[in-house]
């Protein structure tokens, strides 16, 4: 039985720099946004059923972000029926890759984890943080981000503060030394009280 590893963090706090860190260290790393990206390709499980809810999503025969986008600006009742369809199969996506798993430990990075209220299913949650002036600069240096676009991307999210709370482990990823050896503490730690249980 592996071990559940929840990997987390606000925009900009450096969670997928992390869980290639995990992935050097050898732990399998299952992706949230990966998962959506798979079951929205042509012939991703979630084609079909978009489809049939939301004709005008799927463009040649993949379900489309920007349509997507569209449709939720337009009617925003449309997003709990898109996360309706969308989160139970990325559910399956990461239950199929935990089983199929013999690591001790798995790291399962989740972007919206304690939004979603899906910390209950791991042992464990590492929370990745920086400082908020460091988190800013560098997400207004994505192409095309603006402060307005930030802000209402974290008004979607947990407060950094809170998360920090909650966290069983925390991640500063001010430098990439720093984040790395972190990673390894948090690996050590849990290999530890596995071998102690």
């Amino acid at each position: 039985m592996t071990f559940r590893l929840g990997l987390t963090g606000s925009i900009g706090m450096g969670k997928s720099t992390t869980a290639a860190m995990f992935a050097d260290e050898g732990l399998p790393v299952w992706d949230a946004d990966a998962a959506v990206h798979r079951l929205y390709a042509a012939g991703g499980a979630a084609v079909a059923p978009m489809r049939a809810a939301f004709p005008g999503a799927v463009e040649n025969g993949a379900v489309s972000r920007a349509a997507l986008k569209r449709i939720i600006a337009a009617d925003p009742s449309a997003l709990p029926r898109i996360e309706a369809i969308v989160h139970p199969l990325v559910q399956e996506d990461r239950e199929a890759f935990v089983a199929a798993q013999t690591a001790d430990i798995t790291v399962l990075d989740i972007p919206l984890l304690y939004e979603t209220g899906g910390e209950a299913e791991m042992d464990a949650v590492v929370v990745v943080s920086a400082p908020p002036e460091l988190q800013a600069a560098r997400v207004l240096a994505r192409p095309g981000m603006t402060r307005a676009q930030l802000d209402a991307i974290l008004a979607r999210q947990m407060p950094d503060v809170e998360k920090r709370r909650l966290a069983d482990y925390l991640i500063e990823t001010v430098t990439l030394d720093a984040a790395q050896r972190s990673v390894r503490e948090v690996i050590d730690r849990i290999r530890r009280q596995l071998r102690d249980a």
